[in-house]
């Protein structure tokens, strides 16, 4: 999570490190939610996938059984794009 908040805007990493707050929990899983829909909806102008990813991250602080498959699959991408970075290069 803290590697994804540092690839983010100031603004948006400052909201995110907000909404982290133990005690803003009903708060977290809304915007989560949120994000995560508007991640679906990423054909139209405003919304995009990044909030698919960035809605999964901040649910996984709250619903545990989803920071194994998002960290191996971050990895994964992470994996990939560096390799794929390297062919072009």
């Amino acid at each position: 999570m803290a590697r994804l908040l540092g690839h983010l805007p100031l603004r948006v990493q400052s909201g995110v490190a907000a909404l982290r707050h133990p005690a803003r929990k009903p708060l977290r899983l809304t915007a989560a939610c949120g994000l995560i829909l508007g991640g679906f909806l990423a054909i139209l102008p405003i919304f995009g996938l990044w909030m698919l990813p960035l809605g999964l991250a901040l649910m996984s602080d709250d619903v545990p059984r989803l920071k194994p498959p998002l960290e191996r699959t971050a990895r994964w991408t992470e994996r990939q794009w560096r390799r794929l970075r390297g062919r072009e290069a």
